[in-house]
């Protein structure tokens, strides 16, 4: 049973659409892209998640807080006899371990090693269940998910599960018989009320309002070049067509995500779809969706 969906983090929601409409340097694309793979990994894993069968909790992208310290664990599997920690890598390519440090093939790089990440995260966590008076047994894992992925020189006694043993994994975790009792549920529930919804590891980019691309673009493509026929647009690259009202809602959620701070009037939605429509079409789309706040000139929605 899924407690807690697994959802696109605010950090690459604002990232992707920044990379719709800014030019992003290397380094800050990179990221972006990065955060993109991450994320596919994890949904992916979901999907395979979904073939488990005794009675589970699943508890994705947690983020907990202990003695100052926080941690992001990205699925919990709360099983009968342990609970799983489970730190989801998309990586791709080849990589080898030199004296606990991993480094890529190609080019010798090190980066980060995730079994040191695993075991501070596993610490906290032991640190947490102590303070909440909860004792468990607990198994964590990093999980490379791509099966593009290959590294070489692993210890042997490194908890990691490569792809060729997801099937095995999740096998294992089937044939164990898993029955859930009210213990079960009041640790599910103290972890899920003390998860952080404010993330101190994201990057936030810096940008301005000026910087950023005008414009409604397609949602298939990501194109600018849109065409009305009758109440769709129509991508003048791809062909894909889109109520007009969909796509005008479509960029007031996404200019609220940009600039929180700043006021949803009929002018602004106006101004940054910039596209041939009558100020009174987007005020339309408006009133429908949302609540007018103010009157006259500080006519705004909410």
């Amino acid at each position: 049973m899924i407690l807690k969906e697994r959802i696109e983090s605010e950090e690459l929601l604002v990232w992707r659409q920044l990379n719709k409409r800014l030019n992003l340097p290397d380094k800050e694309r990179q990221h972006y892209m990065n955060l993109e793979k991450g994320y596919r990994g994890e949904a992916d894993f979901d999907l395979l998640l979904k073939s488990l069968e005794e009675e589970k909790y699943i508890i994705n992208d947690l983020l907990l807080e202990v003695n100052n310290s926080y941690f992001q664990i990205d699925s919990i599997i709360i099983s009968q006899g342990v609970v799983y920690l489970i730190d989801i890598k998309n990586f791709q390519g080849d990589y080898y371990f030199d004296s606990n440090r991993l480094y890529t093939l190609s080019t010798s790089k090190e980066i980060k090693n995730p079994v040191d990440q695993l075991k501070r995260s596993t610490t906290l966590f032991h640190q947490l269940l102590h303070t909440q008076k909860l004792n468990y047994l607990v198994e964590a894992y990093v999980i490379f998910i791509n099966p593009e992925f290959t590294l070489y020189q692993t210890p042997k006694e490194s908890p990691i599960i490569f792809p060729s043993q997801l099937e095995r994994f999740l096998k294992k975790l089937n044939k164990t018989t898993s029955k859930l009792n009210d213990s079960h549920k009041r640790l599910a529930q103290t972890l899920l009320s003390l998860h952080q919804t404010k993330n101190p590891f994201s990057l936030q980019p810096k940008y301005t309002y000026d910087q950023l691309q005008k414009g409604i673009y397609c949602n298939g493509c990501n194109s600018f070049t849109l065409n009305i026929k009758y109440k769709n647009f129509v991508c003048g690259q791809c062909g894909a067509q889109e109520k007009i009202e969909l796509a005008i809602l479509r960029s007031i959620e996404e200019f609220k995500l940009l600039f929180p701070e700043r006021k949803i009037t009929t002018r602004n939605i106006y101004e940054w779809c910039q596209v041939e429509l009558h100020k009174r079409t987007i005020a339309r789309v408006l009133k429908k969706y949302f609540k007018v706040q103010g009157s006259t000139s500080d006519t705004h929605y909410i």
